[in-house]
């Protein structure tokens, strides 16, 4: 198997906080692995761990929720990405409000938007979620700096390796 650190390690990406909500439980975990894959219809793709509660709650769920943080939230991209729902409420640490599906928005998201599972895809110890977009959150004004991969990476992870 080729190894990709000496690809991965020039990469620096937008960090993604993605919420689930099911059968009455709520989860939040940081994502990196994330991205739009198509245009018409559109269409977005998130990657979920395997080991993180997240991924055991939204597999359960209609929808998920997708959030952008500015640079300023960065102590929020720490909770979702350093804490465990294991062993914490991270909702009780954040403003939120219920959207399709019951999703838990983050008021502190700079921009979001909520997406109906529309499948699942096995990349190995992530799971791809396939989303259609049913609500978005309004434009930020200007581009805010975002909490990038390069913000986050000395975090340890919430969930067990």
């Amino acid at each position: 198997m080729a190894e990709l650190t000496a690809f991965t390690d020039l990469v620096d990406y937008p960090m993604y906080v993605v919420t689930a909500a099911a059968n009455g439980e709520r989860a939040g975990c940081l994502v990196g692995f994330a991205s739009q894959c198509s245009i018409d219809p559109p269409r977005y793709a998130v990657w979920l761990s395997r080991a993180n509660r997240t991924y055991r709650v939204a597999r359960h769920a209609t929808h998920l929720g997708v959030h952008l943080l500015a640079k300023e939230h960065a102590e929020v991209a720490r909770l979702f990405g350093s804490e465990t729902g294991d062993s914490i409420d991270k909702f009780r640490h954040v403003a939120w409000h219920p959207r399709h599906g019951d999703t838990p928005v983050l008021r502190e998201a700079c921009a979001w938007f909520v997406g109906r599972v529309g499948g699942h895809i096995d990349g190995g110890d992530h799971v791809g979620f396939l989303l259609d977009p049913v609500e978005a959150s309004p434009p930020a004004p200007g581009r805010p700096p975002l909490v990038m991969f390069r913000d986050v990476v000395h975090l340890s992870p919430g969930h067990p390796a």
